[in-house]
């Protein structure tokens, strides 16, 4: 019952929380400190083009839903579409509504009056932080036209900006805020959709870092930017130069108050969520970050810093495999190696029972769920934890229990049981203890999104992030994204469940995370079994079917690779060296039970 290294015991992982970050450039001693979120936002566009001269009600109308889709000065290139009292009433603050093309309906029309109802299917909704959910369901209300001055207007609508679709993802843009992670070894992403100059973006995206994570991921994260830190002067080119900032080369100058006493960790932490948030934008540096006028670090007092500083701290640089590609057949675990398949050491290489597997990025230690061998009434499946090379041992048993998720440091790994329970085991590598304990998932059922239905059991996957931050689910046949969170007494739970992909017709059956923003799912049926799609809910993207034979039964992924286990094979997603054309090619030598194994 024991594991070559790991002895069983009672002892808890506390995972250190580090935060508080800095900055270094050149600006005045006496420049007065700014607060981050007061920075004013620039127009997004000059003169909007007025309403076409003569339109139909309904033509216009449309234009109207197009001309929402730009903020600039309260929604000003749409108000030229409404009536002088409308323009006063309309409240455009009221919330925002992604939907596919509206359908306008005349119910009435005088010579000078107009009735129209306005139906479409939802997409989307907008925060005004920018933050996004995926929504479904259908938009309707009834819309009053008149002429005013021989030209109709909008004169009677409802609060709120409702967005055509394609006008918004002309107009707005998706950005990852990047906050460190509860241990301040990785940085999480924050998407929000920024609709901005090109010139101005730098400042916007600086004003969302100080104005926090979306309130949800706040208690995963923290924010380095905020109280005592503080913006101390403009925002610059590198040198100094205060136009254009952002547009083309030139780096970025940011000078920092409250930001010289931070300790060094914590201001490589600053330094990390501005450069991973600016160069992920295509702010070009270097970025000279300053606190209180003198270099945040001394060492970049010349050169500045440069994505490469901060590279660890990328969640795509902690999703890397390092270790190749894995699998189970024919119950046991096996290595794709260059030379061809190859049992991996140990238990685990010569069981014949392994169900599914989980080994850590570093690839030396092994959970797995096994056939217990038992008969009924007796559970069925066993989680077994264990080395690479050596033994294993049984940490919780199941009727069913899902396919094992480790965290990134090989700390824990989660799984659920019987679908309505969710455990952690905790693995102390300095002692080599092994202790479980439950996860609180109230929160999973009693807090929701507004208009949203919460997630019901049975919970069949669960995949933690590399972040650590995050976890994707399967409840119910539908995929949600919840928020780890760690509580007062060391114990962890799982609150905040967002819905990602709600308008899919058939219940998806696996996830895995491709980035750490982007997840692959896969779903039952034949038309378009395998899709990605960000942890927002936005960005949910076909990926090819090509040699696929559905159904497809389980995904697993990282950046550099996606594999799938369909009902022949397993396979990899792949380019056609000739015209990129993408494919799924099978591994070879597998077999048609095996399923795939990646890190995590």
């Amino acid at each position: 019952m024991r594991m070559r290294s790991l002895r069983l015991a009672t002892a808890l992982v506390v995972i250190g929380c580090l935060l508080v970050p800095t900055g270094c450039a050149s600006l005045p001693d006496s420049s007065a400190p700014q607060a981050l979120g007061t920075l004013d936002r620039q127009p997004t566009s000059a003169d909007p083009a007025p309403p076409i001269t003569g339109r139909e009600p309904d033509r216009l109308l449309q234009d109207f839903f197009q001309a929402t889709a730009d903020p600039t000065n309260r929604h000003q290139a749409a108000r030229q579409y409404l009536s002088p009292a409308a323009n006063v009433r309309w409240d455009d603050s009221a919330g925002t509504t992604i939907v596919d093309t509206p359908n306008t309906l005349r119910e009435s029309r005088t010579d000078a009056t107009a009735t129209y109802v306005v139906r479409a299917r939802k997409i989307g909704e907008l925060e005004a932080d920018g933050s996004y959910r995926a929504t479904e369901g259908t938009f309707e209300t009834k819309i009053e036209m008149i002429k005013v001055d021989g030209e109709w207007r909008v004169d009677e609508l409802p609060g709120g900006v409702v967005v055509e679709q394609s006008a918004f993802g002309k107009a707005y843009k998706r950005f990852s805020l990047f906050f460190p992670n509860a241990a301040g070894n990785a940085m999480v992403p924050d998407l929000r959709w920024v609709s901005e100059r090109k010139d101005t973006l730098t400042q916007r995206l600086l004003g969302l870092l100080s104005e926090g994570p979306q309130p949800a991921l706040g208690p995963a994260v923290r924010n380095p930017m905020s109280d005592p830190v503080a913006l101390r002067g403009p925002v610059t080119k590198a040198n100094g130069e205060p136009a254009g900032v952002g547009i083309g080369a030139g780096g970025v100058q940011i000078d920092f108050a409250g930001a010289a006493n931070l300790d060094p960790r914590a201001k490589e932490l600053l330094a990390a969520q501005v450069v991973l948030t600016l160069s992920g934008a295509e702010i070009i540096g270097p970025y000279m970050l300053n606190a209180e006028g003198k270099p945040l670090d001394e060492r970049k007092a010349v050169t500045g810093w440069n994505r490469s500083d901060v590279e660890q701290f990328s969640p795509e640089v902690l999703a890397r495999n390092k270790i190749g590609l894995h699998a189970i057949r024919d119950g046991a675990l096996v290595k794709v190696a260059e030379s061809g398949i190859v049992p991996a050491p140990g238990f685990f290489g010569s069981t014949r029972t392994l169900q599914s597997v989980a080994l850590t990025p570093d690839g030396n230690l092994v959970a797995a769920v096994a056939d217990s061998g038992r008969p009924e009434p007796e559970p069925a499946r066993t989680l077994i934890i264990g080395t690479y090379d050596g033994t294993g041992f049984p940490v919780a048993t199941g009727g069913s229990i899902s396919r094992p998720s480790w965290t990134a440091d090989g700390s824990s790994v989660w799984a659920v049981v019987d679908g309505d329970k969710v455990i952690r085991a905790v693995n102390d590598r300095a002692t080599g203890n092994v202790s479980r304990e439950d996860v609180d998932i109230s929160g999973l059922f009693t807090s929701q999104v507004a208009g949203a239905d919460p997630p019901r059991t049975p919970i069949t996957e669960l995949r933690i992030s590399r972040t650590g931050a995050r976890a994707a689910i399967i409840a119910g046949g539908r995929i949600y994204v919840a928020v780890v969170v760690r509580q007062a007494d060391g114990k962890y739970a799982l609150t905040a469940p967002l819905p990602i992909a709600p308008g899919l017709s058939t219940s998806v059956v696996s996830v895995d995370w491709l980035s750490g923003d982007t997840l692959v799912i896969a779903r039952e049926g034949n038309v378009v079994p395998v899709r990605t799609v960000q942890v927002d809910g936005s960005g949910l993207s076909e990926l090819t079917s090509r040699n696929l034979t559905p159904p497809v039964r389980l995904v697993s992924a990282s950046p550099e690779h996606q594999y799938v286990a369909d009902s022949r094979a397993v396979l990899e997603l792949a380019s056609n060296a000739e015209d990129g054309e993408r494919y799924w090619r099978e591994v070879p030598g597998l077999g048609g039970n095996a399923v795939p194994v990646l890190p995590g």
